[in-house]
């Protein structure tokens, strides 16, 4: 009876208790350097190096939302943003509490065309211009080295 409750439970009732993945937005800000193109990273609140990103935003498509997210995280006060996605990955997105919940990115390209010095959280984060091929040698997600590699 045991083994038919155990089964039971993985098989009908924990499907219902599984959450999707919440989806993020993200910008991959990129721009022509003196050795070519140069991706920018931000350091998240824990210090990892990502891309700026987000929850989406009422009123701005994800793409829109993705930009707005880079100026907040990185400065990029103007930019050219893809309407569409060039990729996505699965991360987990870490809370000060120690909760954590699976999430979904979605990247898009957005060539900067302005970028300030002076932005909302300049004095939390820091941020770097580097190649795609370094960047991805930065990050921990697997997907978005991925992505970042292809780039």
């Amino acid at each position: 009876m045991t083994s038919l409750f155990r089964s039971a439970f993985a098989e009908v009732i924990a499907p219902f208790l599984r959450r999707p993945p919440q989806l993020q937005v993200a910008a991959l800000c990129y721009r022509d350097g003196k050795d070519g193109r140069e991706v920018l990273l931000v350091t998240s609140s824990r210090g990892r190096w990502i891309l700026p990103k987000g929850w989406p935003i009422d009123g701005l498509n994800a793409s829109e939302a993705a930009v707005h997210e880079a100026w907040e995280e990185g400065g990029v006060k103007k930019a050219d943003a893809d309407p569409d996605a060039i990729g996505s990955y699965a991360s987990l997105k870490r809370y000060d509490s120690g909760a954590q919940a699976s999430c979904e990115t979605s990247v898009y390209a957005a060539r900067a065309i302005k970028v300030a010095n002076d932005f909302p959280e300049a004095d939390r984060r820091k941020r770097r211009w580097v190649s795609p091929q370094v960047a991805a040698d930065m990050v921990d997600d697997e997907g978005l080295r991925d992505i970042l590699r292809d780039f």
